[in-house]
C-alpha cells in the first residue's frame, strides 16, 4: 500500500485566470483520452483514488501542498467538458460553496433533457446523502463546503468533496465511487484524506452498527416519554474518560427533532440521516443517549485512510512553465485525433483546443 504523510493547509484566494484557462483545456483532453480508451466508469474509478486525483492536480499545474487543489481541479474538470457532456456520456455537477447546493437541481435538469438512461432521483439521492454522511455521520470537525458529483448516463457515479476546519485552518477530502458502495452508512468511502488530532464520532464504522440501530429506535419512540428519560440522564455524572459530554444534549431542542422523527418513523439509520434538520448535533445526541440507555457504544475510530497534502497556487515547488503547459495542450490535441471517440466529441474538443492558439 502507498503511504505517506504531509500537511493539508487551507488556502484562500483563486487560481490566476491564465492558469485556470489552461487547466480547463488540458483537463478536457485528458478526460476525452481516458473515456475514449477505457470508458466513463474508469474515469470515475480514478477520481475516487486520492493518489490519482492528486497526481491529476499536479499535471494540470496546480501546486501540491494546499487544499485549493480539490476545488480548482474539480472546477477545471467541470469547465473542461462543458458542451460535450452528452456525447461523452459523462456529467459533472456541484462545486464550491453555494454551487455545491445546486448539484441536485443540475442533475434534475440533465435528467429532464433525457441525456441519461438512469433514474435522476437515485442520482440526486446519492448526491445528497453522500454529503449528509460526511457532514453529519462523521463528526470529525470538518464542515463540508465543496461537493462535486460526477456521473455517467448509465447511472454510475463518484463524489469528491471537501470539509474545512476553520479553527485549525486544515481541510479533509472525501472520495466515493458508486461501485464500491454497498451501504451508504457503513464504510462507504473509497478514501478519506487529511490530518486530524481529534477523536471523531464515527457513526459509519462497522463497529457502530448497534449504535446506529439504537439511535434509529429512539427516534421512533413517544417523544414525551423520551424527553422525560433524557432529562433524567442530564442529571447524571459521567466518568471523566467518557467520549461524550452531557452538554451535547439539549432536551428542549431535541424534543422538536424527536417530534419530527416520531411522525416519520425512519426504518433505519440511512433514512434517519436523510431527514431534514437531522444534522451532526442530532446524531451526536442520539448516539450518547443510546449509549447511556442501551449500552451501545459508537466508534471513535478516525475513518481517514490516507494522509497527504493537497495542491496550492503559490509557485510551490516551482512556478508553472507556460511554454511547457501549452506544449502539453498541443500534444493532447494531437492525441485526441487518434482516439476512437465519436467524431462529434472529437471535433468539438479540437475546436476548443485550436482556439487557444488564435
Amino acid at each position: 500500500m502507498k503511504t505517506g504523510i504531509a500537511n493539508l493547509p487551507l488556502h484562500y484566494g483563486q487560481a490566476p485566470p491564465w492558469l485556470f484557462d489552461r487547466m480547463g483545456k488540458l483537463a478536457r483532453s485528458i478526460i476525452i483520452g481516458i473515456v475514449s480508451e477505457f470508458g466513463q466508469e474508469e474515469f470515475l474509478k480514478r477520481l475516487a483514488d486520492p493518489y490519482w486525483f492528486q497526481s491529476l492536480g499536479c499535471v494540470l499545474g496546480f501546486d501540491w501542498h494546499s487544499s485549493g487543489l480539490t476545488t480548482t481541479v474539480c472546477a477545471a474538470l467541470k469547465e473542461g467538458i462543458k458542451g460535450i457532456e452528452k456525447d461523452l456520456g459523462l456529467f459533472i455537477v456541484g462545486g464550491k460553496g453555494k454551487t455545491s447546493r445546486k448539484a441536485p437541481e443540475e442533475i434534475k435538469v440533465i435528467a429532464q433533457k433525457r441525456w441519461i438512461k438512469s433514474d435522476g432521483q437515485k442520482l440526486i439521492y446519492a448526491s445528497r446523502l453522500s454529503a449528509k454522511v460526511d457532514n453529519s455521520a462523521i463528526d470529525d470537525g470538518f464542515q463540508i463546503y465543496h461537493h462535486t458529483f460526477i456521473f455517467t448516463k448509465e447511472g454510475k457515479w463518484a463524489v469528491v468533496q471537501q470539509g474545512m476546519n476553520t479553527k485549525t485552518a486544515w481541510a479533509r477530502r472525501y472520495h466515493w465511487f458508486s461501485q464500491e458502495v454497498s451501504d451508504f452508512v457503513c464504510e462507504p468511502h473509497s478514501a478519506i484524506c487529511g490530518m486530524s488530532k481529534l477523536r471523531p464520532l464515527n457513526m459509519i464504522a462497522r463497529e457502530s452498527a448497534d449504535s446506529r440501530k439504537a439511535s434509529t429506535y429512539l427516534t421512533c419512540q413517544n417523544p414525551t416519554l423520551m424527553i422525560k428519560k433524557i432529562k433524567r440522564l442530564t442529571r447524571l455524572n459521567l466518568p471523566a474518560e467518557h467520549n461524550f459530554s452531557l452538554s451535547d444534549i439539549n432536551p428542549s431542542w431535541l424534543e422538536k427533532i424527536l417530534l419530527q422523527t416520531y411522525l416519520k418513523k425512519p426504518k433505519n439509520f440511512e433514512e434517519l440521516l436523510g431527514l431534514k434538520n437531522v444534522g451532526p448535533k442530532t446524531i451526536r445526541s442520539l448516539a450518547l443517549i443510546a449509549q447511556l440507555i442501551y449500552g451501545t457504544k459508537p466508534s471513535f475510530r478516525d475513518p481517514m485512510s490516507f494522509s497527504f497534502a493537497h495542491g496550492g497556487k503559490d509557485g510551490v515547488p516551482y512556478p508553472v512553465d507556460k511554454k511547457v503547459y501549452d506544449s502539453s495542450i498541443e500534444i493532447m490535441a494531437q492525441a485526441i485525433k487518434k482516439t476512437k471517440i465519436g467524431l462529434s466529441v472529437k471535433n468539438e474538443a479540437l475546436k476548443k483546443l485550436i482556439k487557444f492558439y488564435k
